[in-house]
């Protein structure tokens, strides 16, 4: 349980601090507090967009990704961040992604900083 709040609150992190580079990707909360649960809700919806879909697009997929040595994966992350941004849409949560390209860029750099961020942030599961 520790070891899930801690990947939420390091993807959490991530998602804002995309939101602060990539000038595409916007959170339009009022408030800070707005801004952190807007942040960790967007942060609980890739995550599970990516543990549901991500899978199958991938066995699905799976020649495109052998046919492009992988780098197919930045499409998908990026088409699953716009549909991450469609779904907080839909649920009235103020985080908008303009268009593809930032979707790609965004997903990317969630990536880049989550991986940076697991890599320090110590892990619930490490055995000492």
């Amino acid at each position: 349980m520790v070891s899930l709040l801690i990947r939420l609150a390091v993807s959490a992190v991530a998602v804002w601090l995309t939101t602060i580079i990539v000038p595409g990707i916007d959170v339009t909360a009022e408030s800070t507090g707005g801004t952190i649960g807007t942040v960790v809700l967007v942060a609980l919806i890739f995550g599970l967009v990516n543990a549901v879909l991500k899978p199958i697009i991938k066995v699905v997929g799976c020649a495109f990704y052998l046919l492009t040595l992988g780098l197919i994966a930045l499409v998908v992350n990026g088409l699953l961040f716009l549909l991450t941004s469609w779904i907080s849409d839909k649920l009235d949560i103020p985080f908008h992604v303009d268009t593809f390209w930032h979707a790609v860029l965004g997903a990317l750099l969630v990536a880049i900083v989550s991986f940076v961020l697991g890599l320090v942030v110590p892990d619930g599961d490490d055995k000492k």
